[in-house]
């Protein structure tokens, strides 16, 4: 079969690879219809991760299920589905406690697994034309049959519920106004979600032109922080006080307002001054144990230096961690079947997984309008 194979950094190519096949009663296969590329395989695909050559990326994933293990009791051959990125088994102490991104057992030595992603696990990404799928009763989200809302339910399997889960680690509620740092997909998925949960002004930190109008168009306000300090924007249309919730949906690779540098610790610290005293901040974007291009000794190691003392000082609550993806994707779900939402408006391309190659350089590159890229194998 054809996949997207991670050749080094900068470089993927679609070739053929051994087609995966059912290994335990509780696998199904699926051919896949829809895949997405995401910002963190930009970090695999940059070379700042410990990814060898001959991975297969693709974490996010909806298609058919083209065969069943006789394990199987929910799911039939020829029902649509989309997957979590997280691979959970659903009986773990985690799991059961409903935190599927923290699985304990389908990577051992390490809290959590993912298709297609280093370190997450020997679980072989969905960016090719079929993907096995373990603990499928269990992973797999049923969907309406047909193409209806194909662009929206591929994103279930990421970006929608991760938006979410930022507003939900910083209990976003109705009446409050919030900022998001970031206005890529997940940063657009959070502003998004946090206006479905009632917010009543939502601000979106970028620097990106389509992306600010892409928040402005869905309600948020958008900031360019190259046109001044984001801080003492937001502050100037919220009397001075600052907002009472913050979502970080940029992780460690933010950059520096004034030049092209990078200063990991920059949005978290950004958002300490933006947060009002007591309120709470949410961590979606992704911070790693290490990262090898860190502009610094220290942000190789992953250590930051985050303003602790001011966090302190205004008595701010954090809530950090990946999404635990199962929680939020059935109600998300019926949002969309129920017209209630609409993820699908960060998606600007949709292309064969022929042009992934292409797709990945322009998406890197951050080349004007390449928001969100959904490839159908």
């Amino acid at each position: 079969m054809k996949a997207v194979v991670y050749k080094g950094p900068f470089s993927v190519a679609v070739e053929e690879v051994e087609r995966p096949r059912i290994q335990h009663p509780n696998d199904v296969v699926v051919r896949v219809t829809s895949t997405a590329i995401c910002g963190s395989d930009l970090h695999m695909y940059e070379g700042r991760t410990a990814a060898e050559a001959g991975i297969v990326f693709g974490h996010e994933n909806m298609g058919i299920i083209e065969d069943c293990g006789e394990g199987v009791t929910s799911l039939k051959k020829g029902d649509r589905v989309v997957m979590p990125f997280n691979v959970a088994c659903g009986f773990c102490k985690n799991c059961l406690d409903g935190f599927t991104g923290f699985c304990l057992t389908v990577n051992p030595g390490f809290a959590g697994g993912a298709y297609g992603y280093v370190a997450m696990g020997p679980w072989p990404g969905g960016q090719a034309e079929y993907l096995r799928v373990p603990y499928a009763d269990f992973n797999c989200l049923k969907l309406p049959e047909g193409k209806e809302y194909e662009s929206d339910f591929i994103l279930l399997a990421d970006i929608f519920p991760t938006g979410y889960h930022g507003c939900e680690l910083a209990q976003v509620r109705p009446g409050e106004s919030v900022a998001v740092y970031g206005g890529g997909p997940v940063g657009l998925m959070a502003a998004y979600s946090a206006l479905l949960r009632g917010a009543k002004k939502v601000f979106s930190v970028d620097r990106v032109p389509a992306r600010l109008e892409k928040a402005r168009e869905i309600g948020a306000i958008p900031i360019n922080f190259t046109e001044g300090n984001p801080v003492e924007q937001i502050k100037e249309q919220t009397d001075g006080e600052g907002t009472d919730k913050g979502v970080d949906a940029v992780g460690y690779q933010a950059m520096a307002r004034t030049e092209e540098r990078e200063e990991p610790a920059t949005v978290l610290n950004s958002l300490v001054e933006t947060v009002r005293a007591t309120g709470m901040l949410g961590v979606p974007g992704l911070y790693v144990p290490a990262d090898p291009g860190g502009p610094t000794e220290d942000a190789k190691h992953g250590m930051l230096l985050v303003a602790i003392g001011r966090l302190f000082e205004k008595g701010l609550k954090l809530g950090t961690g990946q999404c635990n993806v199962k929680r939020y994707n059935r109600y998300l779900r019926d949002m969309i079947i129920e017209g209630r939402a609409k993820p699908s408006f960060v998606v600007s391309h949709e292309l064969p997984l022929e042009q992934a190659p292409a797709a990945y350089d322009k998406f890197d590159k951050r080349i004007e309008g390449y928001t969100k890229v959904v490839l159908h194998p």
